[in-house]
């Protein structure tokens, strides 16, 4: 699998889970203990995408700057 593919692959896991994290936090049927850790959970996980978000905007910046007429290419997707 390739860098793209994995870290695709760990933003969608890492995405899933969270989304999963809010469904049993809304049900509301956790205790609070379990509700808390849940909680800090959903923190960790939301960081952890908002990271990787955030390394994707860096990396589409860096391809298309606007200074640089050499870094507008054309698309190649990978097959």
């Amino acid at each position: 699998m390739s860098k793209k593919t994995q870290a695709a692959a760990d933003f969608e896991t890492t995405l899933a889970e969270l989304e999963k994290l809010v469904g049993n936090l809304e049900e509301g049927e956790q205790a609070l203990d379990e509700s808390l850790t849940g909680f800090k959970r959903g923190i960790e996980l939301t960081r952890q995408c908002q990271s990787m978000l955030d390394n994707a905007q860096q990396t589409v910046d860096q391809l298309i700057d606007p200074e640089d007429e050499e870094s507008i290419a054309p698309f190649k997707p990978d097959a």
